[in-house]
């Protein structure tokens, strides 16, 4: 056999695990851009407080983790935290790790769409008698969601790809199981072009679904093309 007709014996007896790996992808995925949204949202509420001590622990937190690498916090907290008698699995040190990074770009581009409101607007709820509460949740949260999910959606293409770092905290993730078929096989060529491929479906699936919410859902002038 040629080595091409080896590495698809190799990758159809390999199929099971490429699968799990997958699906294992996928939802490290969803969780982080689930847990990432309402981190997120969380942290840019607290961005608005009017405690300035609030304010400034907020921006230190959203500075933090913009600033650090995700895989010096994956690693910190699989391989460092065991040193303190804390070990976690491999999943959910990736779901915590995400959600923390996530959550701070997130709230980055919630602050960033909230500066484009009219100030006018939040003023006249705010005469109608509605609470700094129902201002946020009724006024400000729907607009600012609305004009963020441009970056919104590109925080979810970024969670997919960057999904693949987790194999390095032995999280058996798609990217983990093509490397081992990479090993397996020795047709390293091959498994790492289907690796890039099937990410460039992921992400086209994820590209499909932000056109449609910003056909749906975007604000007038809020429109970028990806």
């Amino acid at each position: 056999m040629n080595g091409l007709q080896i590495f698809l014996s190799q990758a159809l007896e390999y199929w099971p695990q490429i699968v799990a790996g997958l699906g294992n992808t996928l939802l490290l995925a969803a969780v982080a851009t689930v847990s990432g949204l309402l981190g997120g949202i969380g942290v840019f509420y607290l961005t608005l407080s009017s405690n300035r001590l609030c304010r400034r622990l907020t921006e230190a937190y959203i500075s933090f983790f913009i600033g650090t690498p995700l895989i010096v916090l994956l690693f910190l907290m699989y391989y460092g935290l065991p040193q303190w008698g804390v070990q976690m699995s491999p999943l959910t040190v990736s779901v915590i790790g995400f959600t923390l990074n996530v959550s701070a770009y997130n709230a980055r581009y919630l602050m960033t769409a909230y500066r484009s409101l009219d100030p006018d607007e939040l003023q006249a709820a705010r005469a109608q008698g509605f609470s700094d509460w129902q201002v946020f949740r009724l006024v400000t949260l729907p607009q600012v969601l609305r004009l963020s999910i441009p970056a919104l959606s590109n925080q979810a293409i970024l969670n997919v790809k960057d999904s693949s770092v987790a194999f390095l905290i032995q999280y058996t993730e798609f990217f983990a199981q093509m490397q081992d078929l990479a090993v397996r096989s020795f047709r390293f060529f091959e498994a790492y072009l289907v690796a890039g491929l099937v990410y460039v479906l992921l992400v086209s699936v994820v590209v499909l679904a932000a056109r449609w919410l910003e056909r749906h859902y975007v604000l007038p002038g809020a429109r970028r093309k990806y």
